[in-house]
């Protein structure tokens, strides 16, 4: 429950992991009730078969770009990893992390790119 906006050491996630605010069939109800709404503020009846459309798009839209696989790709988290390795993987980045704070950097004019 971390992104990169509250700037942390590590974000790994697991192969089975959902990105998203909240659930597809949720942010499809959302949206069908503006467009609902839109419709009734314009005067006119609301389209029902355009209205579950767009509430089919959505879902499936967010059922794909809600894995772990869509995140992983544009570098929203630092890999996936295999949920049996978890204790393994978080003692080597707590070591880490102690050992950058027993550390001092030195000074750079350049950023560090993540590959």
């Amino acid at each position: 429950m971390c992104g990169r906006a509250y700037d942390p050491r590590f974000i790994f996630a697991w192969p089975n992991n959902r990105i998203a605010v909240m659930g597809p069939e949720q942010a499809a109800g959302v949206l069908a009730i503006v467009a609902e709404e839109k419709f009734r503020r314009a005067g006119a009846e609301p389209d029902a078969a355009m209205i579950e459309g767009m509430r089919q798009k959505v879902i499936k839209k967010m059922e794909k770009e809600s894995t772990a696989l869509f995140a992983t790709a544009r570098l929203w988290d630092d890999g996936l990893i295999d949920p049996r390795d978890s204790r393994r993987l978080l003692a080597l980045c707590l070591a880490a992390c102690r050992d950058a704070d027993r550390r001092q950097p030195k000074a750079n004019a350049f950023g560090i790119g993540r590959m």
